[in-house]
């Protein structure tokens, strides 16, 4: 396929949708290698990655059951079984972490930005290989109780969680967006002057 026909296919798909087989250790290398080759101001690699399968799932599960029962006590205990259940979609998650530093150069933005741009490639990379995957967030990728657990210094940040295995129904395609003349051209004043 063309690979800008193929970056065209590429959708998220429901996390619960994923099942096995997800990327080997093989394609999960090819994969972080890809996502390493993101934009990446100063040559300074921004980010990590923690890749959680298998029983490991279960271990960020109560993770998970804990860092909610903590942010809120009151929580439903349905609530709680939706966290808990998060990280046992899928197959594979591949943890993004931003590595920020002090840097008069390189604000952390920019670090951000380079660690997300990591993340996308993962998508990307692993949609060529024929899976599907999904980029996740929500109150987990913010709690310090997640932080800890997973051993996150003080200086990084989850970029996301990105769930990856194979589609067990096909997703059909979202229409394409289609970008019109407001996203392309800045007109100034200038502009107008210089005509």
């Amino acid at each position: 396929m063309n690979p800008l026909l193929q970056l065209l296919t590429r959708h998220s798909t429901p996390a619960k949708a994923l099942i096995d087989p997800a990327p080997d250790d093989e394609q999960l290398k090819q994969i972080l290698k890809i996502a390493m080759s993101a934009p990446d101001h100063g040559r300074i690699q921004p980010y990590r990655f923690i890749t959680i399968r298998d029983g490991a799932r279960y271990e960020l599960s109560e993770v998970f059951g804990k860092a909610v029962s903590k942010r809120d006590p009151n929580a439903s205990d349905a609530y709680v079984k939706k966290q808990k259940d998060k990280p046992l979609r899928s197959p594979l998650i591949v943890v993004v972490v931003a590595c920020l530093t002090e840097s008069e150069k390189i604000p952390q933005i920019e670090q951000m930005l380079s660690a997300g741009a990591a993340a996308h490639n993962i998508l990307l990379a692993s949609n060529a290989m024929g899976f599907g995957s999904i980029w996740l967030t929500g109150d987990n990728a913010y709690d310090t109780t997640v932080f800890e657990a997973l051993g996150l210094a003080a200086n990084e940040k989850i970029i996301g969680f990105i769930n990856l295995g194979t589609e067990k129904i096909k997703i059909p395609r979202q229409q394409e967006a289609e970008p019109d003349d407001k996203m392309f051209e800045w007109k100034s004043p200038a502009n107008d002057r210089l005509k």
